[in-house]
């Protein structure tokens, strides 16, 4: 099988949990890569972290210029059309990444999947159509599109999910947030919000919520 390309990094301890993250349009695997040291985590925390980066396509909002997307954006009012079967695509992706850690040794209930804006989209779908459970759900500065189409699993219905948006996001909306909050909310998961006063980013209080929550769910 053909997996997404990935930066992995691994722990100094035998690896018994992994990090599933990706990142927003035209960025790469090295951007979250970049953010562990700030994570601060133990240096002997078991968690392998992979940062998959994902394919160059031609994105509409951005002229038809090619860069790496999920999944190509229409247009990015609240209405946010995009393309829904790239999007899917790109969630398989993802689950065939975690079959891999799987294959590995990881048990599904050690893996988290986390993702910012675009990715975030992403891991929305992956996780919650996902068929074993899974530790937790990391979704940041982004929106839940595929609400409406997607075939929740059972195996995740009481899966960790933590929402964190900034409160002056101009590129997704903290409303969209929001919607994907009550989206989850009237589908009877229990998700966390939190907002913090930055754009379309992350910061430095939510970075060190980001280190606690995940050492709360896979110490």
């Amino acid at each position: 099988m053909t997996y997404l390309p990935c930066v992995e990094v691994e722990p100094t301890v035998k690896a018994t949990a992994s990090v599933i993250w990706l990142h927003g349009l035209g960025s790469n695997g090295h951007d979250f890569e970049a953010l562990l040291p700030e994570l601060q985590l133990p240096a002997d925390m078991p968690v392998r972290f992979i940062f998959p980066h994902a394919a160059s396509i031609s994105v509409t909002i951005n002229g038809g210029a090619v860069m790496p997307a999920w999944y190509d954006i229409i247009s990015l009012d609240v209405s946010r059309k995009l393309n829904v079967d790239q999007l899917i695509d790109s969630a398989q992706c993802v689950i065939d990444l975690i079959e891999r850690e799987i294959s590995r040794g990881i048990a599904s209930e050690r893996i988290i999947l986390a993702g910012f804006s675009q990715g975030g989209a992403v891991v929305y779908h992956a996780a919650l159509s996902y068929a074993k459970p899974l530790a937790g759900l990391l979704t940041l500065s982004t929106y839940f599109p595929t609400s409406n189409i997607i075939q929740y699993s059972d195996a995740n219905r009481d899966i960790a999910i933590e929402i964190m948006h900034g409160s002056d996001d101009p590129v997704v909306v903290p409303k969209l947030g929001e919607m994907a909050r009550d989206d989850l909310i009237a589908a009877d998961y229990h998700p966390q919000w939190r907002t913090y006063p930055m754009e379309h980013q992350v910061c430095m209080p939510e970075i060190q919520d980001i280190a606690q929550w995940i050492t709360a769910r896979l110490s």
